[in-house]
Parts: C-alpha cells; structure tokens; sequence
C-alpha cells in the first residue's frame, strides 16, 4: 500500500485538477483511490489537506506595499533544507509567490506528514496551492513553466 498523504495528493491533481476533470462525489473519489492502493488514513489525511487548502481561499490579504523579513522557525527549519527555504523565497523575489501565497505553502508543506521536505515536494505543493487560488494564473503559469520547460539547448 502507498502510505504518503504527498502521493494522494498528486493522484488527484494529476488525475482531476491538472486535466480539468470532474472527480464526482467525495464517496466515489474516496472507493477509486482505496483501488488505487491508499490506505483510508492517508485518503482522510490528503482530503482534509484539500480542505484546509480550499478554506484558505476566503483569508484576507495582507496588506501591500509593508516591508518585511521572513525568518523561518524551528519546524520550518527542521522540515526544509536551505536550498527549499532559498527556492520559496527567489519564487517570493521574483512575484510568483505572494507573501499570503508563500505563508499558505509553508502551511501546507507543514501539514504533510513526511519529516523532511525535498525541493520537488515543495514545487509540487507550490503549484497546488497556486492552482486553487484566484487570480494567481499568472503565477500558477510562471510555476507550472518553470517546472515543467527544460531548455532544448544551453548558451554558453
């Protein structure tokens, strides 16, 4: 059996949300993912990550315009090497992430149960999160580019 909420997750992304696909009902979802080898406690766990997520959506912004320093804490610390804490924060530098959208990854990668969190977890979860939030297409797309276009060619 797979035990990886991570792994769920990227079930029903790659099977559903990425390809505009209508899952049905919840009960449904749930019998397809048991036959696809989930455990029910990993399915309760990813579909309450999903929740979590959803809800997520109606929190107010942040106010623009305010400067700040994001430093990380001891779990964020634990979970996420420099390189992953380097990468959330050029994606916040270069405006694919928002500080709400960046502060609501932390949140998510957090809420997974893995110890430690490697850089495609997080890119993956990065574009989860994107995805479910409106009017960050456009990030969503820089994210999913990123990802997903490797260079035919390098120049030197």
């Amino acid at each position: 059996m797979k035990q990886n909420v991570f792994e769920v997750l990227m079930y029903l992304f790659e099977n559903y949300l990425y390809n505009d696909e209508e899952p049905g009902d919840r009960d449904s979802l749930e019998r397809e993912l048991h036959e696809a080898g989930f455990s029910a406690m990993e399915i309760r766990k990813a579909f309450e990550w999903l929740d979590a997520l959803a809800d997520s959506r109606v929190l107010p912004a942040a106010p623009s315009g305010a400067s700040s320093m994001r430093l990380f804490g001891e779990r964020e610390l634990a979970r996420l090497d420099t390189e992953t804490r380097g990468f959330i924060l050029y994606l916040e530098q270069v405006g694919i992430l928002t500080p709400e959208s960046r502060e609501l990854v932390l949140d998510r990668i957090l809420a997974l149960d893995d110890q430690e969190v490697d850089l495609d977890t997080v890119k993956w979860v990065i574009l989860m999160v994107l995805f479910n939030r409106p009017g960050e297409e456009e990030a969503y797309n820089w994210m999913e580019n990123l990802m997903f276009d490797v260079p035919t060619h390098l120049v030197h």
